[in-house]
């Protein structure tokens, strides 16, 4: 602890969220997205956020071994750490099938009336005698074609489920659906039975709908809507089975390459390196396929609007998957740092402290247990709160012999108590779930291990993320 005043360097900021798998709804649907699995977060983890009394000035030092013997008075006892519930949210709330909760995102809204629109169109060339009611059966299209993308994302998570791995949710939005596992497979086996089950399902369902067709009138309502679902789903599980990250067969090529190298970075590497080439062909090639022809359409016809529309479409394919690629290889060299944030190496020694301790003496008790943080405790021994540092920079030197350091503590809340077996996701995660700039960190026993400060958290994170991949 810095008992002369404050000097340190600014904060970095919070690293940017990553984006999600895409691809692209068939031709029939109009523009969208097909279901993709996203292990894990729905986003790069990020460094815990400072709470109200943070400054960037403030000087707490970088972590290092110096930490990690902490004083242990005997006397001073913390209740274990409890994380609060959280609730995922990302839009309407439909249901919990197999107990996790399916959203629909705002963005569905604009996809499902833009699928009406494209649809209703065909139908009205198909099915001219349908008039107006076509946009009807346009929109029971585009919510049969999502109830598919769902059955896509369910598969994904009842294999997940099955191999014990958490689901935070399910999300349908304007490019299809993505299902959030929280932690990665353990195996390559695991990683690709995970990703193959979403092609698989959607190739189940386009047979289904083939079945269903064979006796209906290829020219009435029924047929043709059993039609555009069967190419639809046919149109997903082949678009999605492309061995190229972040579609399901780029997750499947990332599990065969980990098996042979025994290495997932080298499985994700292949894999996104691939799928950038995808986004490129996609972007040149989709333009050249639609004005061919080859999904139907007749080639004469092909008006300017039309190739722009084509073109544009290409182009957010393209952008989408590149950068999905992009992010899962960084996603990836984070995972593979992660480990090495754990609360017990980042803690800094603590020494215990009662509330009218001035806080001369109890700086003075700090310096000569080579400490670097002060925690507040009852005449038990039980933790109250944590001296801020910030809030010690404040005080001249001369008033330190008058000031109690219960004057510059922040009382402890359940959140800001952290085990010190935490690492990795799940230490930011807790972090995260309740924003400060010091934490008490406890033993299973409840024995107080030291405070750990949000600030060497952060600066081993960006140190983590900065580091390449081995």
């Amino acid at each position: 602890m810095d008992v002369s005043g404050g000097s340190g360097q600014p904060r970095p900021g919070d690293d940017e969220p990553a984006e999600h798998a895409a691809g692209p709804t068939p031709p029939a649907a109009g523009p969208g997205r097909p279901p993709g699995r996203e292990p894990s977060e729905p986003g790069t983890p990020k460094p815990p956020e400072h709470g109200p009394h943070h400054r960037p000035d403030e000087d707490t030092g970088p972590p290092g071994a110096e930490h990690r013997s902490l004083a242990h008075s005997g006397m001073a006892k913390g209740e274990p750490p409890q994380q609060p519930p959280k609730e995922p949210g990302g839009g309407i709330l439909m249901g919990r099938p197999f107990g996790v909760p399916v959203y629909v995102a705002p963005s569905w809204f604009l996809v499902a009336a833009l699928i009406t629109w494209v649809f209703g169109g065909q139908l009205d060339r198909v099915l001219p005698d349908l008039g107006a009611a076509r946009y009807l059966v346009s929109l029971f299209f585009a919510v049969a074609f999502y109830a598919s993308v769902l059955v896509h994302e369910l598969a994904h998570t009842v294999a997940a489920l099955r191999f014990r791995l958490p689901v935070r949710r399910i999300q349908l939005q304007f490019f299809g659906g993505v299902s959030e596992i929280e932690k990665e497979a353990e195996t390559p086996g695991r990683e690709f039975v995970l990703a193959f089950v979403g092609p698989l399902f959607s190739l189940v369902l386009a047979g289904v709908f083939y079945l269903a067709m064979r006796p209906v009138q290829p020219d009435s309502v029924p047929g043709v809507l059993l039609a555009g679902l069967m190419i639809s789903n046919l149109f997903v599980a082949v678009f999605n089975i492309l061995p190229g990250l972040p579609l399901d067969g780029g997750r499947m090529l990332r599990a065969v390459v980990w098996k042979i190298t025994g290495k997932p970075m080298s499985g994700t590497v292949a894999a996104a390196w691939v799928g950038r080439a995808l986004a490129v062909t996609v972007l040149i090639g989709l333009p050249l396929l639609n004005q061919s022809g080859a999904f139907g359409g007749d080639s004469e016809s092909v008006s300017g609007m039309d190739t722009v529309t084509d073109a544009l479409l290409a182009a957010i394919l393209a952008a989408i998957m590149w950068t999905g690629a992009g992010n899962s290889l960084r996603m990836a060299r984070l995972r593979e740092h992660l480990p090495e944030l754990r609360a017990r190496t980042l803690t800094r020694r603590a020494v215990p402290v009662e509330t009218d301790t001035p806080l001369s003496e109890a700086l003075r008790r700090a310096n000569a247990a080579g400490a670097r943080a002060l925690v507040v405790v009852d005449a038990d021994g039980h933790p109250l709160s944590l001296v801020r540092e910030a809030a010690i920079v404040g005080v001249p030197e001369h008033r330190r012999p008058w000031v109690a350091v219960s004057g510059l503590a922040q009382d402890l809340s359940d959140g800001m108590r952290v085990s010190a077996e935490l690492a990795g996701e799940e230490l930011l995660d807790v972090l995260r779930a309740t924003p400060a700039t010091e934490y008490l960190v406890v033993e299973e026993s409840g024995e107080i291990y030291g405070v750990l400060s949000a600030a060497d958290v952060e600066r081993a994170f960006v140190k983590a993320m900065a580091r390449p991949a081995s």
